[in-house]
């Protein structure tokens, strides 16, 4: 087993340091937040991820994996370094690499002997060179090291069963000592391991990314199309899903994908074509769909209700998906925004994300852990977040609740055929409307 230090106790960082402890290699976690490492250090994760909390607990309680904000403790006596920093995006699209390199500061000042770099974080293509060339020239107490890229593939909401049942490692070197290490390090995950160069690698990150917001955004375009002719987008995904060459993954309509990779790894993928003179149309075309989908129910709510001045609005979810509390580029933080602008009464309903919300709104809206409270009186409800607390609601509790039973359902939820039971007007995406209303709701 290894000595291996994480640097960046973000999504990436915690995951992989505390499935590594898990597999029996002995971790060290460095953060130079030091209010993040006490609240670990306790057991307690600053992320909602399910299964990672107890993991991370029982690893402590077995002194295999650790928390720390001391960069001489976690860099001094180690074989492995993964770097796992933020690489947030600017205002151009490009990836800010400010914290990867002064994590590659902080190894050249507190790290000697030999050392293998590995670079979890997404990086443009070509960081891992110079990282390479970086340490060459600066890193004076190292007498051997290697940079390996190892990027990773993990669902937010769904990371840990990634780790352990993912479909594949890449690991990226042209040192087959350094990838022997890896093969080593992450044996015991028992999936396919890709052996590559490193920048090979580095766009093998980027490229399934953006092709899965591809599948997204053409799935959507579909469901626009539907929606004209009077096709059912669900039976259309279905179909197509069947077909082994397309599958069935990522073929779910909605109001657009969001969280910390697709939007950020998509722009930055389109920047890193500009920096090689191609213009990437079939990217660029993604991102202006998503965009628009975004507001996809906006539109729809607006041929029903002319505005939305003073009506008390329904939020349902606000994370970009569900099990997680990430409301990074969430299309219900759009949502709920727009509707503030426009005068609604807004009250939202999350399991888990109220509190990152309210760092990006404030209290532009109102918040609830109650969904029928949410609910309550209300004029019409937007369903943003398919998490199962709203999937397995009962469509009856939307017309005792509400005031005026109006469901424009962002994640499409339920089966027109449930909904024709029940007395409410039900508009969804790419699927024909059910409008079982007796009564007509009046403008302001």
């Amino acid at each position: 087993m290894r000595r291996i230090t994480v640097m960046g106790t973000g999504y990436v960082g915690l995951v992989t340091g505390v499935c590594l402890s898990e597999i029996g290699h002995h971790v060290i976690c460095l953060d130079i937040d030091q209010g993040k490492i006490h609240k670990l250090q306790q057991g307690i994760s600053p992320i909602y991820e399910p299964g990672l909390e107890e993991m991370m607990v029982k690893n402590l309680e077995n002194n295999r994996l650790s928390f720390t904000s001391c960069q001489k403790e976690a860099l001094s006596d180690v074989e492995v370094i993964y770097l796992a920093v933020g690489t947030p995006q600017q205002n151009d699209g490009t990836a800010d690499l400010t914290y990867l390199f002064k994590a590659v500061q902080d190894i050249c000042s507190y790290t000697s002997g030999e050392v293998v770099v590995v670079v979890k974080s997404t990086v443009p293509v070509g960081t891992n060179e110079k990282i390479h060339k970086y340490l060459t020239t600066h890193a004076s107490k190292l007498s051997k090291f290697n940079v390996v890229s190892n990027p990773e593939f993990l669902r937010e909401g769904q990371a840990i069963h990634d780790s352990f049942y993912g479909d594949r490692i890449v690991i990226g070197s042209t040192c087959e000592e350094a990838a022997r290490l890896l093969y080593e390090i992450n044996e015991s995950f028992n999936m396919p391991i890709i052996h590559t160069d490193c920048k090979s690698s580095e766009m093998i990150k980027y490229a399934s990314n953006a092709f899965l917001a591809t599948k997204i955004s053409f799935i959507n375009e579909i469901s626009s199309i539907c929606e004209r002719v009077g096709a059912d987008i669900e039976a259309v995904a279905y179909g197509m899903g069947q077909d082994s060459r397309i599958g069935s993954q990522f073929l779910q309509a909605g109001i657009g994908y969001g969280g910390s990779c697709f939007p950020k790894d998509t722009k930055a993928l389109v920047q890193i074509a500009g920096d090689v003179k191609h213009k990437f149309e079939l990217l660029e075309s993604v991102i202006r769909v998503n965009n628009k989908q975004q507001l996809k129910l906006i539109e729809k709510a607006r041929s029903r209700l002319t505005c939305f001045k003073e009506r008390k609005v329904a939020l349902l979810g606000l994370a970009f998906k569900p099990n997680t509390d990430d409301v990074r580029e969430s299309a219900a933080i759009v949502l709920a925004r727009k509707l503030a602008e426009e005068g609604a009464r807004v009250i939202a309903y999350d399991p888990v994300a109220i509190e990152k919300t309210k760092a990006e709104l404030g209290d532009w809206i109102c918040y609830t852990t109650d969904i029928k409270e949410c609910l309550d009186e209300a004029e019409v409800a937007f369903i943003a977040t398919e998490w199962d607390e709203i999937k397995q609601l009962p469509l009856e509790v939307f017309v005792k609740m509400m005031k005026t039973p109006i469901i424009f359902d962002g994640r499409n939820c339920f089966s027109l055929q449930e909904v024709k039971k029940y007395e409410v007007d039900y508009y969804a995406i790419g699927r024909p409307p059910v409008l079982n209303l007796s009564i007509q709701v009046l403008v302001h």
